[in-house]
């Protein structure tokens, strides 16, 4: 299946805005950067890390997508200084090997602190990846699906069979709990859709719950707020002609988990989901009670669904590192379309790809 570049570059630099929405809490300032948050941090890595998967499949015929993707993580955590020698140790084993590398480490950026990461940061000095098997966290956090909006795009690419338990292996990294690998695998789901269709949201609301949707079963898969029934949510995620009411959204994701991520956004893009409301989107999901990631979910379906050009150009021009975020996004889309750094049988058509993106 193909993807638009437009509505590749849509995806992460939408989650981006989102973000910075959430982090803003929907109040612009009139002038200067708009800062990014640590879910944006960690999503260019999930990024680079399954590029870099990618690459080592190329050249190596064998590669983990989870693995490569904390290798990701273990450099983000030494640029943020969170016990670099320690980690550093890991990775070069004593050898003084330049460690780390690729080229998104020399983003200065991407070392300062924009908010917290806990079950993230558990893991990582841990120095244990987890398993759905084996968690190394109970977290239910919401950074499990955010992070890994990117991993969207490479379920439209290659089909759910292929992604499904790879965007479940990545969430568990450091995210143990099921319900919050579940909403990872359905946003990248979601992700995928807005991505491939000409008009997915509208479709979704259109339809009646015994179509058998597929954002139907995404939205089952789920806990319920308030242990409602999925019935329940539904009609109010389905509501013809319903507002962007602050109250319902704060009712249908009250909190900080990753299920309250993608069922807040759904509800955002439920009530504004057209072009000419993106932005009055992204501040009514920054309202909710963890706006950060339901705005970030939220910028993600809907630039995926409409494509970079939907974006509002104010603010994207503003946005702090939409360049590098950018450059990601055409970067994962090439790199799974037409391998620019070749492989074992093929030549490189970009020389540079390589030392950009080390295939481990």
């Amino acid at each position: 299946m193909t993807v638009d570049e437009s509505r590749a570059r849509g995806l992460m630099l939408g989650s981006a805005l989102g973000d910075a929405a959430g982090a803003l809490r929907g109040r612009w300032p009139a002038e200067g950067p708009l800062p990014i948050g640590v879910s944006t941090q960690l999503a260019a890595f999930t990024a680079e890390g399954a590029i870099r998967a990618s690459v080592r499949m190329n050249h190596r015929g064998i590669s983990h997508a989870p693995s490569v993707v904390w290798h990701a993580y273990c450099r983000w955590a030494v640029l943020q200084g969170i016990e670099p020698e320690r980690i550093s140790e890991r990775w070069t084993a004593g050898g003084g090997s330049a460690w780390p590398d690729g080229w998104l480490v020399q983003v200065p950026g991407l070392g300062v602190r924009r908010g917290s990461a806990p079950a993230t940061v558990t893991a990582l000095t841990g120095l244990i990846q987890g398993t759905p098997e084996k968690p190394v966290t109970g977290s239910r956090g919401a950074h499990a699906l955010t992070r890994g909006l990117p991993l969207g795009l490479l379920w439209a690419l290659s089909g759910a069979d292929d992604c499904a338990l790879s965007v479940r292996r990545t969430a568990a990294l450091t995210h143990g709990a099921r319900d919050a690998q579940d909403a990872a695998v359905g946003a990248a789901q979601v992700v995928a859709r807005c991505l491939t269709e000409s008009d997915p949201i509208t479709a979704w609301t259109a339809s009646s719950p015994g179509d058998g949707h597929p954002f139907d079963a995404v939205v089952r898969s789920l806990p319920m707020p308030h242990s409602a029934t999925p019935e329940t949510v539904l009609d109010l995620l389905k509501a013809p002609g319903g507002s962007p009411d602050p109250g319902q959204l704060a009712w249908i994701a009250p909190d900080a988990t990753a299920s309250s991520a993608l069922l807040g956004a759904l509800f955002v893009v439920s009530r504004l989901p057209g072009r000419d409301t993106v932005r009055a989107a992204l501040e009514f999901a920054a309202g909710a009670p963890d706006g950060s990631s339901v705005a970030c979910t939220a910028g993600a379906l809907l630039g995926a669904a409409h494509g970079v050009g939907a974006l509002p150009a104010g603010l994207l021009s503003r946005l702090e590192l939409a360049w590098v975020i950018d450059t990601l996004a055409r970067d994962l889309l090439q790199e799974y379309v037409d391998s620019p750094g070749g492989g074992d049988y093929r030549p490189a058509r970009d020389p540079l790809w390589w030392p950009r993106y080390p295939g481990w």
